[in-house]
């Protein structure tokens, strides 16, 4: 959503500046501001300059059109490059990986508002900065496991380092969360209700640049209040109890024995996903506890990305999600049983080609 008026200019990405703070909107509303390669070859581009700037002392981050800030990554090419097997996938998430990294070890305030759909790659460049806004609007998800995939953009870091087991439910279910679930798992910061967004960023964007970077926080809170309880308010012990195991048949058992709405709406909603993309998907987040770093995550989401493409699942989740739009893929295996071990370590091979070094 558009909170500031400014002389913007660009295509995809617009960028502009209004006094200390160099702003970066997202320009794809009609797709809700999916990302593309060249978006994302921009956006670090913008990111460079704004960093490179002494007369930026910090970054806004917004997207454009009433529907959210980013929906995640262009999946349709990422089918089509698949089928085709031309390369275009992974270079896209070179690209992408590259920017979450970029983002986190930005040296200036990086000031976002995840406001409505903040899904997939959008929280890929979002919940990697250091000011992270929601509003009553937002919608939080990570929803990788229900088109054949798992949670990638630097999520295994993020969701491996949430508070007991939220972030395992969160990369299991696929399910989105409202903002103040996404501050309790550590996705974002602050709450702010949407009808004071605009005076809070005027507010920022008046700050003199020398004091900008030490008032943001507290200016910030000024506008701040307590969001609606979310899942995690009602459910966190049940989370933490049932997804502590580390295989998806003793998540799925416990849950079946806990019982309770939430618990029967999650094994509803596990049971819809790929049991293979389940089966990689906690390994990714076990691995990732054991991870020392952000770049060490990433690295291993890309070598997984390359198994990805040459399983059936993949396709046949974007199939049923954007092609036929039936809603109802065939899962190939269709039952965690039937999930071969090898056909899951084959996702953890590394990869001769590096994001990093």
């Amino acid at each position: 959503m558009r909170y500031l008026e400014a002389d913007y200019q660009g295509g995809e990405i617009l960028t502009a500046k209004k006094g200390a703070l160099g702003l970066v909107a997202l320009n794809r509303p009609r797709v809700l501001n999916s990302l593309s390669h060249d978006m994302i070859l921009d956006f670090g581009k913008a990111l460079d300059a704004f960093e490179a700037d002494p007369q930026v002392a910090a970054v806004l981050v917004t997207g454009e059109g009433e529907r959210g800030l980013c929906a995640g990554g262009d999946i349709r090419m990422f089918y089509e490059s698949g089928k085709a097997g031309d390369g275009k996938a992974s270079h896209f998430l070179k690209a992408e990986y590259r920017l979450n990294a970029r983002i986190a070890g930005f040296k200036k305030p990086y000031i976002v508002v995840m406001d409505g759909i903040t899904m997939g790659g959008g929280v890929g460049v979002s919940s990697h900065g250091s000011h992270r806004i929601v509003t009553e609007t937002t919608k939080l998800a990570m929803p990788e496991t229900g088109i054949g995939f798992f949670p990638d953009i630097g999520a295994t870091w993020l969701l491996s380092r949430a508070p007991g087991e939220l972030g395992t439910w969160m990369g299991l279910t696929g399910e989105a969360v409202n903002g103040a679930d996404a501050i309790t798992a550590g996705f974002a910061d602050w709450y702010v209700p949407q009808d004071r967004v605009a005076e809070l960023l005027e507010r920022i964007a008046a700050l003199p640049a020398p004091a900008l970077g030490q008032s943001i926080a507290s200016t910030i809170r000024d506008y701040t209040v307590d969001g609606p309880k979310g899942i995690f308010s009602e459910g966190r012990d049940m989370i933490d109890r049932c997804f502590a195991f580390d295989t998806v048949e003793e998540i799925v058992a416990a849950l079946e024995e806990e019982g309770g709405d939430l618990a029967d709406r999650t094994l509803i909603a596990m049971r819809a996903k790929s049991p293979t993309s389940l089966k990689v998907t906690l390994r990714m987040l076990r691995e990732a506890r054991r991870s020392k770093d952000l770049e060490t995550c990433l690295e291993r989401e890309f070598a997984g990305t390359c198994q990805v493409v040459k399983v059936p699942d993949f396709y046949e989740g974007i199939r049923a999600a954007i092609i036929d739009k039936d809603r109802n893929p065939k899962w190939s295996p269709a039952t965690l049983e039937d999930v071969a071990p090898e056909s899951v370590e084959a996702f953890f091979v590394a990869r001769d080609e590096r994001l990093f070094g």
